[in-house]
């Protein structure tokens, strides 16, 4: 119940990505401390800055 999904993967494109980003991250995260997230479908690393319950803000542009 607690897991983490992504809806599409900025790097593959793969869909419905089920993270291994655990809840303490998160909550890490959502402080403004830096979490660092390997993508599981194509191991593309992802820092992420800060985050709420709806969004992660990264160090580079995901989307056009």
């Amino acid at each position: 119940m607690d897991d983490i999904y992504i809806n599409e993967c900025p790097y593959c494109h793969t869909s419905n990505v089920l993270t291994t980003f655990s809840e303490d991250k998160l909550n890490n995260a959502k402080e403004g401390i830096k979490q660092l997230l390997v993508m599981p479908c194509c191991h593309s690393k992802l820092t992420i800055l800060n985050a709420d319950e709806d969004y992660f803000w990264t160090e580079e542009k995901l989307r056009s």
